[in-house]
């Protein structure tokens, strides 16, 4: 178990164990770091040229709020057959289609922006089949990965990966901001070209020998009810995972203010596409120090409490975001929510992944992307209903005090996980 106290440390007449070669010279690693990148920064741009032409097109906050919905009904329907899925076939492969099947989605995006055919509804149907495709390689990406490393690299691995989401988040919603410029199928079609390259950058992927025998033999052999529900029975039964999993879920769904950047940007902040584009881009910004840094220094003893405290600096910043009226405090406000977001998702992740089996590890990280869909797409929809009935920024204020208020509380319903000291290394 990880939650190894100080006083229960290891016989220190024990040998350490002998130094692992740097990140950097993992081929798996490196394929699966820039498979990510590409497929993140497609993402973004997407994201960014969805928001503002849907804003354009209805000026509606209560319109961002469904795109958001859309994405994440999908996760719900899915997630059981996902995780099943993702443990019962090759992990890579179900990577690679699901980026084709986001690549296709951008392509009918950019032919219905040229075509002049692309209305809010189209819009709708398609970003619901990019939540479809989402559905697929979150999990899938996020169970591949531990499989591809040694048990004790994996927090380090952990983070390097976080690293490269937030580099993409940096580059692509500030990339897809510049492009509008140009249009938006400028953007759709060149977010079409990166899901491409991030497929076949999954198909060049070998998993390390060690790793094909025992993942081989642990593959379930059917599909059975109790199989297929399993991940959701064993974070049942796991307490400490349960309660991580569930304060991301609850603290993003009720602090995430990224899906009203489009309003704050046009209508409070006065800015255009890039505008926007920098604001989307912020997060990633401080998560991306946040996340480099702790690629070289993992975290050490009381990681709980850390996650804790970072989820409540979460909070705090997402309440400075909805005060300010100045562009540079505004971005500094959004680094500062993505730094401390990142420090949850690496103890998070960490956590979760090394806590589980790795013949579970598709199914339960299905159930985790429900989650952290939950916080993110289902948390875009309450802040734009929140927004449609109360205003942009008291919806934003209302977040971050719900933020804090779950932080309070979690700690109390889970004693075990505030108290958690240091991830396994084993």
């Amino acid at each position: 178990m990880s939650s190894t106290h100080p006083d229960e440390a290891g016989d220190a007449s024990r040998e350490p164990p002998p130094p692992l070669p740097p990140l950097r010279h993992h081929t798996p690693f490196k394929l699966f770091w820039c498979a990510s990148v590409a497929s993140t920064i497609a993402l973004q741009m997407q994201i960014v040229a969805v928001g503002w032409q849907v804003y354009q097109l209805t000026h509606s906050a209560m319109d961002l709020g469904i795109v958001g919905l859309v994405q994440f009904i999908p996760s719900l329907i899915l997630v059981f057959v996902v995780g099943h899925v993702a443990d019962r076939f090759d992990r890579r492969n179900v990577a690679r289609v699901s980026a084709l099947v986001e690549a296709l989605a951008a392509a009918t995006l950019a032919a219905g922006s040229l075509g002049g055919w692309l209305n809010r509804e189209i819009i709708f149907v398609i970003v619901a089949i990019i939540g479809a495709g989402r559905a697929f390689s979150k999990p899938t990406m996020s169970a591949l990965l531990p499989s591809l490393m040694p048990p004790r690299q994996l927090p380090g691995a952990v983070a390097g990966s976080a690293s490269a989401t937030q580099f993409a988040i940096i580059i692509g919603p500030a990339l897809g901001g510049f492009l509008y410029v140009a249009g938006p199928a400028v953007v759709y079609a060149s977010s079409c070209v990166l899901f491409t390259l991030c497929s076949l950058l999954l198909s060049l992927i070998r998993r390390p020998a060690q790793a094909e025998a025992p993942a081989a033999a642990a593959k379930p052999t059917g599909a059975s009810l109790s199989s297929v529900f399993a991940g959701l029975a064993f974070i049942r039964s796991k307490p400490a995972i349960f309660g991580a999993i569930s304060l991301d879920m609850f603290a993003v769904l009720l602090g995430g203010a990224t899906a009203l950047l489009p309003v704050f940007a046009h209508d409070i902040l006065h800015t255009g596409a890039a505008g926007l584009g920098l604001l989307r881009s912020a997060p990633a910004a401080g998560a991306l120090a946040v996340a480099l840094w702790l690629a070289r220094r993992p975290l050490g003893a009381r990681v709980g409490r850390t996650m804790f405290v970072a989820v409540g600096v979460f909070g705090l910043a997402t309440m400075v975001f909805g005060l300010s009226r100045s562009f540079p405090l505004s971005l500094a406000a959004l680094a500062v929510l993505g730094a401390a977001d990142m420090i949850s998702v690496v103890v998070r992740s960490s956590f979760v992944q090394l806590e589980t089996p790795d013949a579970m590890r598709g199914r339960v990280s299905a159930v985790n992307s429900v989650f952290i869909g939950t916080s993110n797409q289902l948390g875009e929809f309450e802040s734009g209903l929140t927004a449609a009935w109360f205003g942009a920024v008291p919806a934003v204020l209302i977040g971050g005090v719900g933020t804090l208020l779950i932080v309070l509380l979690w700690v109390r319903l889970f004693p075990a996980l505030y108290r958690v000291d240091r991830l396994s290394s084993r």
